[in-house]
């Protein structure tokens, strides 16, 4: 059950046409062919888990296209409903309360 990079970044909503695209970097840069990692400079895509936002021309998708194994694309939408989701999951939350009171006689009986 390891969680692969689509599962992270699954679609909350609809997929539907953006102006904005915002491309994250998911695998590694070594080991990958030289003319990817010129893409992945020009896309301004340096380090593992970094997110950027390039608008969405043919231009782009063509890039994309050519580094689509080592990156997840999202819409503006979808990455609007991740970040909500990783705010809400940051959140706080209600205190847990613990008593390390020693257990009383009567208890015991």
């Amino acid at each position: 059950e390891g969680m692969n990079a689509f599962k992270a970044y699954k679609a909350c909503v609809p997929i539907a046409w953006s102006p904005n695209l915002y491309i994250t970097l998911v695998r590694g840069i070594p080991g990958t062919r030289r003319l990817h990692r010129r893409t992945l400079e020009a896309l301004r895509l340096r380090k593992c888990n970094r997110t950027v936002m390039r608008w969405n021309t043919p231009t782009v998708r063509g890039m994309l296209q050519q580094v689509k194994r080592l990156v997840v694309i999202e819409t503006e939408d979808m990455y609007k409903a991740r970040k909500q989701k990783e705010e809400a999951h940051r959140a706080l939350r209600p205190p847990l309360v613990i008593s390390h009171k020693p257990p009383s006689l009567t208890d015991a009986l």
